[in-house]
């Protein structure tokens, strides 16, 4: 079966991008697809989380011509390459697909085992995964030699950075094709071995619960902390306001899977951490986490001190 755009000068050979889960993150990667020329397929449970998604990549495109980063003509091209569907089948002409689904192995895996005879044979499948091994979806997926991680950041338009995994069956070939598809979306791909955290969580998820030690054992406050990695150590960002950026169930959830992993106490989940999440304070997704976000600064949040 021959492969989408695979030119004899090397460059990249995906045209055609399908993108699983239209949350935060799956829109993300289908707004910079659909930006870099590539026709892009969305696929929702939903025609109401459809409808949601393509709103969603339609704000942020309108937000980045207000900011005169993009063209009104640029913004228009992009959400005319965009397609939202509810059927999995739509992806089967993909080069390459996205997955940005529950950080949950077995819904991975279903997806995988549902896609993988649909799909033509050149088509590689990645994961957005931020904490579980990819060797693990590789051997359920069908196509071990052709899965890899793909781990973007949050917010996917702003940040460049890609972490490209790849496990012990992946070809060499896939993961050229990977590295190559992140840089044509305007990224900047790194190599990280395939265990949990790759390389960025599994420094940044142990500092950020260090910090939340700190603040339990009575080391210095939320703010003076905060103040203190940022003016200290020239960090753009705290982490009790990097925690609340990122949503403390998210990270409370990527700690608990490098726990089982690591099983090192650096890994696992402070109390103080578990019982925000257990009240429902998650950082700026629900108003509240350590920081009070209803104020203008916001403020440390009652519960906490």
């Amino acid at each position: 079966m021959t492969r989408s755009r695979h030119a004899e000068d090397g460059a990249p050979d995906v045209a055609r991008v399908g993108v699983v889960g239209g949350g935060l993150m799956g829109t993300g990667i289908a707004q910079v697809a659909a930006q870099a020329g590539l026709a892009t397929t969305v696929r929702e449970l939903t025609e109401a989380l459809c409808d949601r998604a393509r709103a969603g990549i339609a704000r942020s495109l309108d937000r980045a011509v207000e900011k005169a980063k993009l063209t009104a003509e640029s913004r228009d091209a992009a959400l005319a390459r965009l397609q939202f569907t509810t059927r999995l089948e739509d992806l089967a002409a993909s080069d390459i697909v996205v997955e940005a689904v529950v950080e949950d192995v077995d819904a991975k895996n279903a997806l995988w085992r549902e896609l993988h005879p649909l799909s033509p044979e050149h088509t590689i499948f990645a994961s957005n995964t931020s904490s579980l091994t990819i060797a693990t979806m590789a051997a359920a997926s069908g196509r071990a030699d052709r899965l890899i991680g793909l781990h973007f950041f949050n917010p996917v338009p702003l940040m460049k950075l890609v972490e490209v995994v790849r496990t012990i069956t992946t070809s060499d070939e896939t993961f050229r094709r990977g590295m190559a598809f992140v840089r044509l979306i305007g990224k900047e791909p790194i190599a990280a071995r395939d265990s949990s955290g790759f390389i960025v969580n599994r420094l940044l998820i142990p500092y950020m619960l260090d910090a939340i030690r700190a603040l339990e054992n009575g080391v210095g406050s939320i703010v003076d902390i905060d103040a203190g990695m940022q003016l200290g150590a020239g960090h753009p960002m705290g982490p009790f306001t990097l925690l609340d950026f990122v949503g403390l169930d998210t990270v409370e959830r990527v700690a608990e899977v490098m726990f089982d992993e690591y099983r090192e106490q650096r890994f696992a989940p402070p109390p103080l951490l578990r019982r925000l999440v257990r009240a429902g304070h998650l950082g700026r997704k629900s108003g509240r986490g350590f920081y009070d976000h209803s104020t203008n600064p916001p403020v440390p949040s009652a519960l906490v001190v």
